[in-house]
């Protein structure tokens, strides 16, 4: 049953919006999941990177665990960690810097296709192929090496992403049978199910500023919602003829929650007003029919205001960088296979822009000019996911081939 006793959880406090994160629950009764013991640890039989002498590796370190694809890699917001999830039903909390285990993270029945720290870094999801979503949180204050159990959410049919809110401990899941979950954690109280799809919901964001959720899905459907209310701001479907961009693959919101970028399966992406609900701008710079698999905005000023600077990775091999002042094309940058996934460097160096591709290889580039800086080379198969920490100073990446590898982003400051 939905718990509709969302005003515990958001609040309004000088015209902000915000969703607690101080909220200290019950402890749950324990359900057979403990922090692992060192005798339990896989690390002592991690397999190594695949031979073959054509593939240069300038990786720092690598994480060879999981047995299949690995889908899904997400850095700890402070500290060296990554957790990662994959094809063998399995999630890992390892050490960025020597591949060691931190903890298993075990329950699922298919693949785990989703991770997700929180933003305090306090508690990780895991979201999975069954539906399940699964929550650790951290033991103690002294560091991150131990860490326990909480709760198993379900709801979803199939998990598609997984996002925290920016400010609280407040979880929003995507499903492939057209919903959308929001969920208080600890206590895993469902505080929302937002019903308005009619395919796969195969992304959605909260606003940087926290005040509001938008989500879309393989239909071709965009939906933007109040968190506390089941019904939406405004919706856009293909029905608007400015707006048929087959289905919605991927979408990003600017630092100022003014403007969405949504990219869709027919190479298409649209620019939304999210004050007006209306499509406000078209960029076309990616070949018809492929599919606009990443967007990600780029601070160049450090100013974090105005309409920006957006990047969109397609599966034509190019990541174009908009003005979206002029909604003029500023560069293209170029891989050899499908882009997969992009990041932006955070400030003061928010020109920086890292690629993932499935032409095995990541790229550093300066958004400003649209040089590359570096390449990141080491895989032997697509890379699927990517993800920043230690503020952006390494790129973590997660490959078809079962290995996650971490690379150094930073460059010299004679170099930007």
């Amino acid at each position: 049953m939905v718990d509709h006793r969302e005003d515990e959880y958001i609040e309004e406090e000088q015209g902000d919006v915000f969703i607690e994160s101080g909220d200290v629950l019950q402890e749950v009764p324990d359900d057979g999941d403990h922090p692992m013991d060192e005798d339990d640890e896989a690390g002592d039989d991690v397999g190594e990177l695949p031979a073959d002498g054509e593939v240069s590796n300038n990786s720092l370190q690598n994480f060879a665990n999981h047995k299949g694809s690995v889908f899904c890699v997400s850095c700890h917001p402070t500290e060296p960690l990554a957790a990662s999830g994959g094809e063998d039903d399995l999630g890992y909390i390892w050490d960025i810097t020597d591949g060691e285990v931190i903890v298993k993270l075990t329950g699922h029945s298919d693949s785990v296709s989703s991770t997700a720290f929180s933003a305090d870094g306090q508690m990780i999801a895991t979201g999975g192929m069954d539906g399940k979503v699964r929550i650790w949180r951290r033991v103690g204050t002294e560091n991150y090496r131990t860490w326990e159990f909480v709760t198993e959410l379900q709801g979803p049919d199939e998990v598609m992403w997984l996002r925290w809110h920016p400010r609280g401990s407040v979880l929003l899941a995507g499903s492939n049978d057209s919903t959308v979950w929001l969920w208080q954690l600890p206590s895993g109280n469902t505080m929302q199910v937002f019903v308005g799809h009619t395919g796969p919901v195969q992304c959605g964001e909260f606003t940087p500023d926290g005040k509001r959720i938008i989500t879309a899905c393989a239909d071709g459907t965009l939906i933007f919602w109040d968190p506390r209310s089941p019904t939406p701001v405004f919706k856009l479907t293909a029905e608007d003829a400015r707006f048929d961009m087959n289905g919605i693959t991927s979408l990003a919101v600017n630092a100022a929650s003014t403007l969405a970028v949504v990219g869709g399966s027919s190479g298409s992406v649209r620019v939304v007003s999210l004050s007006k609900g209306e499509v406000v701008g078209a960029l076309g710079g990616h070949a018809e029919g492929e599919s606009v698999e990443a967007v990600q905005f780029v601070d160049l000023t450090g100013a974090g205001s105005g309409p920006g600077v957006v990047v969109t990775g397609g599966t034509d091999g190019k990541a174009c960088i908009w003005d979206l002042t002029t909604m003029r094309l500023r560069a293209t940058l170029e891989h050899q296979d499908a882009i997969t996934s992009l990041l932006a460097h955070p400030s003061p160096k928010g020109y920086l822009v890292i690629s993932a591709s499935a032409d095995k290889t990541l790229r550093t580039w300066d958004a400003r000019t649209g040089t590359l800086i570096k390449e990141h080379s080491g895989h032997h198969g697509p890379i699927l996911s990517a993800s920043l920490g230690l503020e952006g100073s390494v790129v973590v990446s997660a490959g078809d081939e079962g290995v996650c590898l971490v690379f150094t982003t930073e460059v010299d400051d004679s170099e930007g």
